[in-house]
């Protein structure tokens, strides 16, 4: 008998700043080594957009704006971590920062760094994180 599939919730966004024509993506490293966007678990009474603005402001010390009418979803098994009974479901906005002075949340977060497009591509290791950043690229280049 298969033990029943539980869902776990989480929100957050490909954030970026642009100066000038040049746009650079924040990407943060796990401390298992995988390079994400930031992003965290919902708690309860939270909108996706506030649980959002605060695992980013939590991981990357970044206050951000959204852009409106990117929103995208991904959903995968925590099988990696143990959890094979486990759906993650994720939430990315696109949200811009004005400020680039990142600050790791330790606890959660190994190394932050602001990179180009084709770097943030060879650096995720995943294809549906690679998807979203596609995708949120050609949606700020339109």
């Amino acid at each position: 008998m298969s033990e029943e599939l539980r869902y776990e919730r989480s929100c957050g966004a490909v954030v970026y700043c642009q100066k000038d024509n040049d746009i650079k993506y924040v990407l943060v490293c796990e401390h298992g080594g995988y390079w994400v966007f930031p992003k965290g678990h919902m708690e309860e009474g939270e909108t996706e957009h506030e649980t959002a603005l605060r695992e980013i402001k939590e991981e990357t010390g970044l206050d951000v704006t959204f852009a409106d009418g990117f929103c995208e979803k991904d959903e995968h098994n925590l099988a990696r971590e143990g959890r094979p009974n486990t759906i993650k479901q994720t939430v990315y906005f696109l949200a811009k920062c004005e400020n680039t002075k990142l600050i790791a949340q330790e606890s959660e977060i190994a190394k932050i760094e602001l990179m180009d497009f084709e770097s943030a591509m060879a650096t995720l290791q995943f294809d549906s994180f690679k998807n979203i950043l596609r995708k949120a690229n050609d949606f700020l280049n339109k």
